[in-house]
């Protein structure tokens, strides 16, 4: 495939994410780590680390999604709670990463189409993107303004990673009825 190939949604399966697809998952996010701009770890997590990560999200009723291609995982998404405190308990912060070699080819938006999906199931009310190094992580930021997210804020100078400086944009799209009505 080249850069350029956008796939039609046929080939491009979402599921739920399974314990076997955590050494994918960690392939794709450690390249993130190393070479990405989004990610401001600096060490990439062990395929442990990984699993246990998965593990949380999953077993705390959030979905965890792959996206695949041909049987292969390409791409992976999830969300979770924004923060820990119970006034949050209606916000969600999802991290979407796509396979470096995949990326500009639709699996992002599968992903993010389906997450948003799933997020609606529940009783959430707004969805949280946090963009690492946001406006210098244009496919990042095009995609989630694909998906009715707006920019909320920058953070800017907020992390140091390989020798420079780097903001943080946060973006906000509503969930369900959003702000429009109370929480049942």
């Amino acid at each position: 495939m080249s850069a350029v190939d956008i796939l039609s949604t046929s080939e491009i399966e979402v599921r739920d994410a399974h314990p076997d697809d955590v050494h994918a998952i960690a392939a794709i996010y450690a390249w993130h780590v190393l070479n990405g701009r989004a990610s401001f770890e600096e060490v990439p997590p062990t395929i442990d680390d990984m699993r246990q990560r998965m593990r949380t999200i999953i077993d705390g009723g959030f979905p965890w999604l792959v996206a695949l291609y041909r049987g292969v995982v390409v791409g992976y998404c999830y969300a979770s709670l924004y923060r820990p405190r119970p006034a949050y308990r209606y916000t969600l912060e999802e991290s979407i990463y796509v396979d470096a070699s995949a990326t500009g080819r639709g699996f992002g938006s599968a992903l993010m189409e389906a997450l948003i999906a799933r997020c609606e199931e529940g009783h959430w009310r707004q969805l949280i993107a946090v963009v690492g190094d946001g406006h210098n992580n244009a496919g990042s930021l095009r995609l989630h303004k694909k998906h009715g997210f707006e920019v909320a804020g920058q953070l800017r100078s907020v992390g140091y990673k390989k020798g420079n400086w780097r903001d943080t944009l946060i973006m906000q799209r509503p969930l369900n009825d959003g702000d429009w009505t109370l929480p049942e």
